[in-house]
């Protein structure tokens, strides 16, 4: 019998990376989904579920915690525990009076204990996949497992959401069983991993006061990185459209045509924007990563904004004619979808090249701490926006909100041969 201390990556590796994306997908996709059929308003859900990006956004001010107390196998078990209790307790708060303000609160929690476990799992990863070799080698099973969970969670759970809500009529019922479901998947992942993850020899305790020591010069060496100024811009502005485009995605397509959107039922969605528009987002980004690779990030940057951002003009084009056709709707969505996840691979190369240094474990996780307060920001005031201004001519504001990407890509400097093979 194979021993845990060389127990092969592939019994953990694809079911730790599928346990990342799933409280992800809950806290960010999810929520908006159940929120819009449980009757809250557009400029509610938007900026509350908005603030849930938060977690994400600072976690790399606890980090040291991760490594000064206990070891990253012990956070990565008790983080799912929390994660599986938490789901069960947002099934339990949607039968209550106050069940908005209560379920937040527990997807607050969540989405604290999802960056964390975030944090425990990137770290565990080194560790249990000692050799960039071997690194390099479940790269792409991570990424595809990853993208695995969000495919099950937008599609399949929502499209199950959609059936159940058909046949009780009641969607807190309906989400109920599905957030119990999720328990149920996650508790059995957090006994799975106590028994099969490996227990590295490095995997222990940080001396006390190492990271305190260097955690200050991190910060600091960060911010003095040459360019830092676009650099930043580019963070936070790469995604200004797109960030309050996906934010209204759900409400579009769920409202009624009387409401301005295209009124599909719940298990539409999960099949057209949750199953077919992420297929698309997959195929784009590695669509993008081919093109990196043969032309380098520098050469293929400005063509890879383009085709990130001008695909959004399909939902002004939705939003005027209101199609009915579903094939229509689904062909659209994969094409703005393949486009974000097309250029969304050269910003993930970015903060690659961004972090690359002495601390570029610390300096990644900074970076995705900004791109994460780029989402939420403009996140927030998306729903008053479009209840201001109706969704066709927020699509166009949201199309318009593209432009300051355009104008950072053209102010970061990138090596001539940088992602080139």
């Amino acid at each position: 019998m194979e021993s845990a201390q060389h127990r092969s990556p592939w019994a953990w590796v694809p079911s730790i990376s599928f346990s990342q994306a799933v409280p992800y997908v809950a806290v960010m996709m999810l929520s908006t989904v159940m929120y819009k059929n449980l009757g809250i308003s557009n400029a509610d859900l938007a900026f509350y579920t908005a603030w849930l990006y938060l977690p994400w956004v600072i976690k790399p001010l606890w980090s040291p915690i991760v490594e000064l107390i206990g070891t990253k196998r012990r956070w990565i078990v008790l983080l799912q525990l929390l994660t599986g209790a938490s789901l069960a307790a947002v099934a339990f708060t949607l039968h209550l009076p106050q069940f908005f303000a209560m379920s937040l609160a527990v997807l607050w929690l969540m989405a604290f204990s999802s960056a964390t476990h975030d944090i425990a799992s990137d770290g565990y990863y080194m560790l249990g996949l000692p050799t960039q070799r071997q690194q390099a080698a479940f790269v792409g099973v991570r990424s595809a497992f990853y993208k695995l969970a969000m495919i099950a969670g937008q599609g399949g759970l929502v499209y199950l959401a959609g059936q159940l809500i058909v046949s009780s009529g009641d969607p807190a019922w309906a989400w109920s069983m599905v957030f119990a479901l999720m328990s149920a998947l996650f508790l059995l992942l957090c006994g799975y991993h106590q028994f099969v993850l490996p227990r590295p020899d490095s995997d222990r305790r940080v001396a006390h006061g190492a990271p305190w020591d260097d955690f200050i010069a991190t910060f600091r060496s960060f911010f003095q990185k040459p360019g830092i100024k676009a650099t930043l811009g580019f963070l936070l502005l790469y995604r200004l459209g797109e960030a309050q485009l996906l934010k209204m995605a759900a409400p579009f397509l769920l409202d009624p045509r009387a409401k301005g959107g295209l009124g599909l039922t719940t298990s539409e969605f999960g099949l057209v924007y949750g199953t077919i528009g992420v297929c698309a987002l997959v195929l784009g980004g590695l669509a993008g990563g081919v093109a990196i690779s043969r032309f380098g990030l520098k050469r293929a940057l400005w063509p890879m904004v383009f085709v990130m951002h001008v695909p959004d003009l399909v939902f002004v084009y939705l939003a005027s004619a209101l199609p009915t056709s579903t094939v229509l709707i689904s062909a659209c969505l994969a094409v703005e979808q393949f486009g974000y996840g097309f250029g969304f691979a050269a910003f993930m190369l970015y903060m690659i090249l961004v972090a690359d240094g002495e601390h570029k474990t610390a300096h990644y996780a900074i970076c995705t701490g900004f791109m994460a307060l780029g989402m939420m920001l403009p996140g927030m005031v998306s729903g008053w926006i479009q209840q201001q201004l109706g969704y066709q001519y927020f699509f166009i504001w949201a199309c318009i909100s593209t432009l300051p990407a355009f104008v950072m890509a053209g102010l970061v400097r990138i090596p001539d041969a940088f992602g080139k093979e």
